[in-house]
């Protein structure tokens, strides 16, 4: 009797702790029409804009720079390289040389213009984990076929899992390649999966699965029922790339959920109050 009362005890702990470490990066809610016209800001590719402070877009000193000055997100771009490594970096190239058919190390000296080694997906997440303090929305950059992109997803989910990340509430996705959104829609419906090319409209993208929008402001500059109707769908709407208090404030007028942007400081600036906090 008092081995069984042990083993359940020991069984108990165990779940408990579980749950206890899950809570501690669950506390994050993905802005959603339902918050009361807050707005979030996601520092596009990381608090990028800094170059004079020493940060360069996509780098870990950016990320920092993001969670530092508490942005509700920070953006960041990933490719695979021919070696199977997720790489942060925007360009499909790195100095003339394709990251598809290149291996991690073939960029070694390719350093960023803070003296940053390009990241691995790994290091940008290794500080973020445990306490991570910002919402990392990932780019997942179209591949030259879909067999790599199936590749570049496969891999980023392992490396979440492994990272104590693969939570809804710490991480969202958002791509311009519909077989990544399609494939992430099918199989990985609780997150956040935001279709990039303005082409398809609201109820085309529900029809897919794709439960957000982010397109670029002129695409709410010519249609602004795209916020209206998104919302009628309960999908959440991000705009890119908002750099200039005229359009911040256009924007944040159509009742956006979130703005990505170069001037994250700007944007807290125009937002005030209204300024989405989790």
């Amino acid at each position: 009797m008092r081995h069984t009362l042990a083993f359940v005890l020991a069984v108990a702990a165990v779940i408990f702790n579980i749950n206890f470490a899950y809570a501690q990066i669950s506390g994050k809610e993905f802005p959603t029409p339902k918050q009361d016209g807050g707005i979030a800001v996601v520092a596009h590719r990381g608090f990028w804009n800094c170059e004079a402070a020493g940060f360069s877009e996509n780098s870990i000193a950016a990320l920092r720079a993001a969670q530092d000055n508490g942005f509700w997100g920070c953006e960041c771009d990933i490719h695979i390289t021919a070696d199977g490594i997720v790489i942060v970096n925007h360009n499909n190239d790195i100095s003339g040389k394709l990251i598809c058919d290149s291996g991690y190390s073939d960029f070694d000296g390719d350093l960023l213009p803070n003296g940053e080694k390009r990241p691995t997906l790994e290091a940008y997440l290794d500080n973020v984990y445990p306490d991570h303090r910002t919402v990392i929305v990932i780019e997942f950059k179209a591949q030259k076929n879909e067999e790599r992109e199936d590749l570049l997803i496969d891999k980023t989910m392992e490396i979440l899992r492994a990272k104590g990340l693969f939570d809804p509430q710490a991480v969202a996705f958002i791509s311009f390649s519909r077989h990544i959104c399609l494939r992430l829609a099918n199989e990985y419906p609780q997150f956040i999966n935001q279709y990039l090319n303005g082409d398809l409209d609201p109820a085309a993208l529900e029809a897919d699965g794709i439960n957000g929008i982010d397109y670029h402001f002129n695409k709410f500059v010519e249609k602004p029922s795209l916020v209206q109707e998104a919302h009628a769908r309960n999908m959440s709407v991000n705009v890119w790339t908002v750099n200039d208090r005229e359009m911040i404030d256009r924007m944040i007028s159509l009742g956006v959920d979130a703005i990505t942007t170069n001037v994250p400081l700007l944007v807290r600036q125009c937002l005030g109050e209204r300024e989405y906090k989790y």
